[in-house]
């Protein structure tokens, strides 16, 4: 049945009866904790992902792969992240790999990108909390388009990390839009040290939030910050 489902999977396509599908759907969930079972899988779920099947067919493997995809996913669906039709299910896969390699994927594919593709796997490495894109991220912030630029504060907001932070203090954006991103990112970090238990480090960016230069509201956060810093210490 395995055998008639990926035959099936070639002719997929928008419409089309994805009750034929289903053995791999249950191939893929039988596979759970079976290294092997979920090797051969991702074997025969690349191999498709490789030929001319719809992209409807290429959503559903990727979709798959989100379950059993590992190493070996990370440079084939990374191949993707440059083609528009292909990218967003790519990243789709690739934030919920577990392996490194899948990180590691998508820090590799940014200096090639543009525009809204580099901005998907901006965002994707925020979704993945990826601490290691922390410096690719951080010159990120000075690019000269502020989409990037907004894109790279707010993932870094995502990952949350201590250094994530100093990249966000540190720097000075000139465009209101990317400086409400930034408060905004620093608010984020802030919030995960604190639920890290690292009250001093969430501590001071709040203190460097309430200072006069800032509006009323993010004073006022600001100030709440700090008293739930002060209330975890007690």
């Amino acid at each position: 049945m395995l055998n008639d489902a990926f035959e099936a999977l070639k002719k997929h396509d928008w419409g089309t009866d994805l009750g034929l599908l289903a053995p791999i759907e249950a191939g893929v969930t039988a596979a759970h904790g079976n290294a092997e079972a979920r090797e051969e899988l991702e074997k025969l779920l690349l191999a498709a992902l490789q030929t001319e099947i719809s992209l409807d067919a290429k959503d559903f493997v990727c979709r798959m792969l989100t379950q059993v995809g590992g190493p070996a996913s990370a440079p084939i669906l990374g191949g993707l992240l440059g083609n528009e039709h292909q990218a967003h299910m790519a990243r789709y896969a690739l934030e919920r790999i577990p392996a490194p390699a899948a990180a590691q994927a998508l820090r590799d594919a940014l200096p090639g990108l543009s525009g809204k593709l580099k901005i998907g796997v901006i965002s994707s490495l925020g979704n993945r909390r990826d601490a290691a894109a922390v410096p690719a991220l951080s010159t990120l912030l000075k690019d000269e388009n502020a989409a990037v630029s907004r894109a790279a504060a707010l993932a870094l907001g995502s990952i949350g990390t201590a250094e994530a932070a100093r990249a966000l203090h540190e720097f000075m954006p000139a465009a209101d839009e990317t400086k409400a991103a930034v408060v905004d990112a620093q608010f984020a970090c802030a919030e995960a040290l604190l639920a890290d238990k690292k009250q001093q480090a969430a501590l001071g960016i709040y203190q460097s939030l309430a200072g006069d230069a800032q509006s009323r509201l993010v004073r006022l956060a600001a100030t709440r910050g700090m008293l739930s810093c002060a209330a975890k210490t007690a």
